[in-house]
């Protein structure tokens, strides 16, 4: 495997092969089960995935992807045991102090989307520090779903609303879809073009389901620590040879 001070460079090592999406999402699955084929604890699992958001990073900005969204930690995981949490959080932490300064020297911004409140005093200042030193960098957008949950998302989006009409600063009646997207943590961001699942699942586990109503989905059996570069061509080439439609006519993928 690289190492943690080389796996970061974001220079293009492959022609781009075609158009790309603006916004790819990746439900990142599988590490667990990769640790368990090879007789490994899970945590070296969750381990070498860390590796894997590093190789994904390093190819989406080598394609000209704009927007890379990972699932990093679902509001459901935690009732996942309390060590396993914990193994999480610190791999988060070591990402974070490990990598922000190569992110940044390449230009890459760093988006946090999910509930903050309830974490970690150290942990949700470092979410906001990777978001401060990024914020004007103007390459790939790294958008991190960490303790995010859909349905979660899509409630509190209408809370913000009805503290709007309650207060008497929105008429119900002038409410669309425009405006929930505006109360969603992803606002400003374009909808996922391509949705990527690892493992072999097919379901999106509460993630981004607003966002992602006319987004192409492709599930692949490789699990989340075997994903490399040869992966997402993989999966955009899956992509563009889709039919877009949303809901009209037929049309080409981009």
């Amino acid at each position: 495997m690289p190492s943690e001070s080389t796996v970061l460079s974001l220079a293009a090592t492959e022609p781009q092969l075609g158009p790309v999406p603006r916004h790819v999402a990746i439900i990142m699955d599988g590490n667990g089960r990769w640790a368990a084929k090879r007789g490994l604890p899970r945590l070296e699992g969750h381990r070498r995935g860390v590796e894997a958001v590093r190789r994904a990073v390093r190819a989406a900005a080598a394609v000209g992807i704009e927007h890379l969204t990972v699932y990093g930690f679902s509001a459901e995981n935690w009732r996942r045991p309390a060590d396993e949490v914990a193994d999480l959080f610190g791999l988060l932490k070591r990402f974070i102090r490990v990598d922000l300064a190569q992110l940044h020297a390449n230009n890459v911004r760093v988006t946090v989307i999910g509930q903050r409140g309830g974490l970690a005093d150290d942990i949700r200042l470092l979410l906001d520090e990777a978001e401060e030193v990024t914020r004007r960098n103007t390459g790939l957008n790294l958008i991190v779903a960490f303790n995010y949950g859909g349905r979660q998302e899509i409630v509190e989006a209408m809370r913000q609303i009805a503290r709007k009409v309650q207060a008497g600063e929105l008429d119900p009646e002038a409410i669309g879809m425009d405006t929930i997207s505006a109360c969603l943590d992803t606002r400003g961001i374009p909808d996922p073009d391509l949705v990527i699942r690892t493992s072999g699942e097919m379901r999106i586990s509460n993630f981004l389901p607003w966002q992602t109503a006319y987004s192409e989905f492709v599930f692949l059996p490789d699990l989340w620590p075997d994903f490399d570069e040869h992966t997402l061509h993989q999966a955009l080439d899956e992509f563009r040879g889709r039919d877009r439609r949303f809901g009209g006519r037929s049309g080409k993928a981009l």
